[in-house]
């Protein structure tokens, strides 16, 4: 079994087992606010479990329950893009509110950032994030991430802004630099 660590945070294969723990963490509308509409609001266990189920199909391992000393506090997955952006992934990630403030996020970010360019061989990473959720941006911005574009009004059940965050890998880079000669040219 899969499983991604810095102590005291490990990054492992959600379980069927996990489904009663967390569904009460994501059922919080403080959470849903900053997460895609695809997650529903009321969440219960039986959303959980088909969730759960969803990710176990996956054949490379993409989406994983974030862990803080074996206990779960929320999840992160990379969502690999096709076609010629192939060597991108988005990544998304969140924690239940009594797991907040204390980390968590930045070091599994970290943990998924690596495993995504040194075992997935991408490139790219990005994250778009609601403006209202500077937290979030603080969290990839100690990762590395840097904003590369905003959003004006880009949601359409409110009007907000989001911002794209991005971080390419370093041997990529140092190759582009080398082809090309011109940092700017990166961004």
């Amino acid at each position: 079994m899969l499983s991604l660590a810095q102590s005291p945070i490990t990054l492992r294969r959600l379980r069927a087992g996990d489904a009663e723990n967390l569904a009460p963490l994501i059922n919080n509308k403080k959470v849903w606010d900053n997460v895609r509409d695809f997650i529903p609001h009321p969440y219960t266990e039986k959303d959980a479990i088909e969730f759960i189920t969803f990710t176990q199909q996956e054949s490379i391992p993409m989406t994983f329950a974030i862990c803080h000393m074996d206990k779960l506090c929320g999840v992160i997955g990379l969502v690999k893009q096709t076609d010629i952006y192939a060597k991108s992934a988005e990544i998304g990630y969140w924690l239940g509110e009594p797991f907040w403030g204390r980390g968590i996020a930045t070091v599994a970010v970290k943990i998924i950032t690596e495993y995504g360019f040194s075992h997935l061989g991408l490139v790219r990473i990005y994250a778009g994030i609601f403006e209202y959720n500077p937290a979030s941006m603080r969290v990839l911005e100690k990762n590395g991430y840097q904003k590369e574009a905003i959003f004006e009004k880009k949601l359409f059940f409110k009007s907000i802004d989001s911002k794209l965050f991005l971080l390419l890998h370093l041997s990529y880079s140092s190759i582009y630099l080398f082809h090309y000669g011109h940092q700017s040219d990166i961004k």
